[in-house]
């Protein structure tokens, strides 16, 4: 008796069928980051400051990842390029993890060790939550529950 045949690794597409979404994630991810970098202009974070800036762009481009993740999975069909360019262009240009990082580092090393350990412990708690609480609003508002 034979095994039974078990399925492979699947084949990964050619990069050529791949183009239009590293395009879409390319040009969301332009948009993103210009965005951040306006939001840093716009509110820029003095030398040895909480980088409040950084805190509410990540807190806010969380809250609509989850917005963003509902309505392209629960409520909508949404086209293949709308998940790569909106969700890992745009919002994940938009937000930004290294950002952070450094902040914590700078706070940390030009002696504003309190305000480094509120940013590295903030930060991810105020991102989750925002993600979690924005899905469950928008779940709650835009899928209709069946008894």
């Amino acid at each position: 008796m034979k095994a039974p045949e078990t399925e492979g690794p699947r084949p990964r597409p050619g990069t050529r069928a791949q183009a239009p979404v590293v395009a879409a994630v390319a040009l969301g991810g332009a948009a993103g980051a210009a965005a951040r970098y306006a939001a840093g202009l716009g509110w820029p974070t003095p030398a040895g400051a909480f980088p409040w800036t950084i805190l509410c762009v990540n807190v806010a481009g969380c809250a609509l990842i989850g917005v963003l993740m509902v309505i392209v999975t629960e409520v909508r069909t949404a086209h293949p390029l709308v998940r790569p360019f909106l969700g890992t262009g745009v919002l994940g240009g938009f937000t930004t993890f290294s950002t952070y990082a450094v902040d914590v580092r700078d706070l940390l090393d030009g002696g504003h060790a309190a305000a480094g350990v509120v940013c590295l412990v903030v930060t991810p708690v105020a991102a989750l939550t925002a993600v979690w609480t924005a899905a469950a609003a928008t779940r709650s508002v835009l899928v209709r529950r069946h008894p």
